[in-house]
């Protein structure tokens, strides 16, 4: 059955090596947010996601602090495929997930970061459990997250929804131990602006690019990537050297993100974690 398979294509990638957890249980819980949340809307997108989580990738080896912890603690330069999955596959817990699944997920996160340190090239310390770098790792995704919806998904979404998308994913930044978290699109603008002083692109950020851009011209992936690109902030893709695209070449990315975007919606729709979930968070307990 082609919607079972394309749904399983799908899946490869957003589980990816993690462990099998159960979306379906328990009974009447909604979980963090519950299914009228912004965010089970914006994240049960899976072409936004990918595009997203990308130019967030990108943004997140501007930061030396930050991508030294990555360069150091990972093996990002050989599975780039399964540190877009592992975050993915953390979304999807802490969004979808019933409760202590959510919070289970996000203990892990914790324990994990507490063995990510060292010193950066500069000779500064860097920790993962510094509030600053994960309010960076956090901002930088969400408001990846966020334009990439917006730009693919739909464009109508207003406001209001947008703020309380963020105020709901500073909830789990909070939890992760983030501080000083913007929940609205104002703050959001001005915790970007007051950033763009500390970010460089460094010898390790090209090197980061060079992985990303190893994948065959062929795949999905690069699809994914050419459209990160042209998500990432003016200043941000001067930075980092961003390809420009011509007329054609811009309307061909854009023919290929709405056939595959249409395509994963469909395979979603009745498979997905957010259809699971919804039944869930609806269900009667017993």
């Amino acid at each position: 059955m082609l919607r079972r398979y394309l749904f399983e294509q799908i899946r490869s990638v957003t589980r990816n090596g993690a462990p099998a957890v159960d979306f379906s249980v328990p009974a009447g819980d909604p979980g963090l947010f519950g299914p009228d949340a912004v965010c089970w809307r914006i994240h049960q997108d899976f072409t936004a996601m990918m595009i997203g989580g990308v130019a967030a990738l990108m943004l997140q080896a501007l930061h030396p602090r930050a991508l030294a912890g990555v360069w150091d603690h990972s093996n990002f330069r050989e599975d780039l495929k399964g540190r877009l999955g592992r975050t993915s596959f953390f979304i999807s817990c802490t969004t979808y997930g019933g409760t202590a699944l959510a919070e289970q997920t996000i203990a892990h996160v914790r324990h994990i970061h507490t063995r990510v340190r060292g010193v950066a090239p500069d000779g500064s310390a860097y920790s993962a459990e510094d509030g600053d770098l994960l309010t960076w790792v956090h901002a930088s995704e969400v408001s990846s997250f966020l334009q990439a919806y917006l730009t693919h998904v739909d464009p109508r979404l207003s406001g209001a929804e947008q703020d309380r998308y963020y105020a709901e994913m500073a909830q789990v930044a909070i939890k992760l131990g983030a501080t000083d978290v913007p929940t609205n699109r104002a703050a959001m603008a001005a915790y970007l602006a007051a950033q763009r002083g500390q970010l460089l692109a460094s010898e390790r950020t090209h090197e980061v690019i060079r992985v990303l851009n190893s994948f065959t011209p062929r795949s999905a992936s690069q699809v994914f990537i050419q459209a990160a690109y042209q998500l990432l902030p003016p200043w941000a893709a001067e930075l980092l050297q961003a390809p420009r695209l011509g007329v054609l070449q811009q309307l061909a990315l854009q023919a290929a993100l709405k056939t595959a975007g249409a395509g994963a919606r469909w395979a979603l729709a009745p498979y997905g974690v957010a259809a699971i979930a919804r039944q869930r968070a609806l269900a009667v307990p017993a």
